[in-house]
């Protein structure tokens, strides 16, 4: 067990490495571009030009750069942003992840029930009006774009219907931390996260009732069902555990994009200071070191998630345990 925790850590390890020597070579090994130049932003002096390379290395050798940013990177953690007046990149990252982390692991909640509800109760209802009426809705839900659902619910909750009943508790839009007030957080985050979700219940719906109806038909339900269980028993127990594998490999794999900035659309529009929307105006402004930052930053919580649905796989079935 011990032998492969540490082969798993190398492997980790390994992938970051090459994904921070393929981001590195892209950003600022472009043959007939001049990062100091990229870095320093549009307009900039000859002065600031030369001060970045001075503090880059860029004179010296490409490996040399690599290890410069690296360690300004992941060590002494002062990788400067020169378009944004010097302010440091990583704490900068380091503020908004709780914003980003609080959205998707509300948003996975929305999603995880959600896509559990709609999946089974269309699969336990094959080809009635039931069924067609949820895929229907799933497919819907899943063709609209997340900004434009965003614009909407804003539309509705911020200005036109902002003062009724219905809506006169949604706050302003914006970020509050958990710390400072639980409840506000909570209202913060409702209606981004459920926004964020709507197209992943869809998805999620439809491919887990794909799977439960498939293993429906499978020797081990009809053992379950030879055996004494209940219709209920067999749909959320036998059925769920048996189809969990693929939906899980998937959830992992999007609460992961979703976490390096993959909500970058949903926090624009509900104006939440998190990865997304930092990456998003470092684009705008072309900020390379905090490209870098938010791209190295997407790669280790992917990374991460994938070795997280390796051991969620060995929980759900017992012989992946087997070496």
């Amino acid at each position: 067990m011990i032998q492969k925790i540490v082969l798993r850590l190398f492997q980790m390890g390994l992938v970051i490495f090459g994904i921070s020597v393929l981001v590195f070579s892209i950003f600022f090994a472009t043959p007939g571009v001049d990062p100091a130049a990229r870095i320093a932003g549009r307009g900039a002096s000859a002065e600031v030009i030369a001060r970045v390379n001075m503090e880059y290395g860029f004179d010296r050798s490409l490996p040399v750069q690599y290890a410069y940013m690296m360690k300004r990177l992941f060590i002494t953690r002062d990788l400067t942003s020169f378009v944004n007046h010097g302010e440091k990149v990583v704490p900068e990252v380091i503020q908004a992840a709780p914003v980003t982390l609080s959205l998707v692991v509300m948003a996975a909640l929305f999603w995880g029930i959600g896509a559990v509800g709609v999946g089974v109760v269309a699969a336990a209802f094959e080809k009635t009006w039931i069924d067609r009426f949820l895929m229907t809705m799933s497919l819907i839900g899943l063709s609209m774009p997340v900004f434009w659902v965003g614009e909407v619910v804003n539309l509705f909750t911020q200005d036109r219907w902002h003062d009724t009943w219905l809506f006169e508790w949604v706050p302003p839009l914006g970020y509050v931390p958990f710390f400072q007030d639980p409840w506000g957080w909570a209202k913060a985050l409702f209606l981004p996260a459920f926004t964020l979700s709507i197209s992943f219940i869809g998805l999620y719906a439809r491919i887990l009732r794909s799977e439960l109806l498939a293993i429906m038909h499978s020797d081990p339900i009809r053992t379950a069902r030879a055996k004494g269980a209940g219709p209920v028993r067999v749909w959320m127990w036998h059925g769920l555990r048996l189809s969990w594998l693929s939906y899980v490999s998937l959830f992992g794999l999007d609460f992961a994009q979703l976490l390096g900035g993959g909500a970058l659309l949903t926090e624009v529009v509900f104006a939440l200071p998190g990865v997304g929307r930092l990456t998003y105006q470092a684009l705008a402004t072309l900020d390379l070191p905090l490209i870098m930052a938010t791209v190295m930053y997407a790669a280790v919580f992917v990374v991460l998630a994938n070795a997280l649905i390796d051991g969620v796989y060995v929980l759900l079935d017992p012989r992946m345990r087997e070496p």
